[in-house]
């Protein structure tokens, strides 16, 4: 689990399945007054935008279930839960859980929408924590790429060095000497094909 403050409410959301989930538990904590996710479920806009959604990227979607929900929806008579929509039209954009994090969580794209509910203030600095955590997070998996990288670059070039480079009968002084000396030039090599590629740059400067 991972949070974002947004406007002084701390908001929880979960990956699952390489998608991006956000308590809608959470995000009502911001809603001036007393209301429940299921009044923002009984009206017809939210219905459509639900059922479009599912539409798009839930193959089994039950089209039936959604046609009787939408014909009833906005009546004042009528409330549907969460976990009444997901079983009668197998919705898999919204996720009623239960335990330590339990609550209401809902598709990145659903939760935006549902953050138009609360304010559109909120949904603004909704969409911009978020954006700023995936950016984190993305530099910091590009940092662990490059990092695991360059120690299976340093794996091959030393099992290198001991197949092809290393005599049988050398000691273990004379051995440390040769893969210092190779890696100075693997390393040379490599900064020199860096600044080649435009990945760095390296400045000198003259002394007069």
């Amino acid at each position: 689990m991972k949070k974002i403050t947004v406007l002084g409410n701390d908001i929880t959301f979960m990956d699952k399945d390489e998608q991006q989930f956000i308590s809608l538990t959470d995000m009502l904590k911001a809603k001036d007054g007393d209301f429940f996710i299921s009044d923002w479920l009984r009206n017809r806009n939210t219905v459509e935008f639900l059922g479009l959604w599912e539409s798009i990227y839930n193959p089994n979607f039950n089209y039936g279930e959604f046609a009787i929900i939408k014909s009833r929806a906005g009546l004042n008579n009528y409330k549907i839960s969460v976990k009444e929509w997901s079983k009668k039209t197998n919705a898999i954009g919204l996720k009623a859980t239960a335990g330590r994090y339990g609550g209401t969580y809902a598709h990145s794209d659903i939760a935006f929408e549902f953050a138009s509910w609360i304010s559109v203030e909120f949904k603004l600095y909704l969409i911009k924590e978020f954006q700023r955590l995936k950016e984190e997070e993305r530099k910091t998996l590009g940092w662990d790429i490059k990092r695991n990288l360059a120690k299976i670059n340093y794996r091959i070039h030393t099992d290198a060095i001991k197949k092809n480079l290393i005599p049988e009968k050398l000691n273990n002084y004379q051995t440390s000497i040769v893969y210092a000396s190779e890696a100075d030039v693997l390393n040379m090599d490599y900064l020199e094909l860096q600044q080649k590629s435009g990945e760095i740059k390296i400045q000198t400067k003259m002394e007069t």
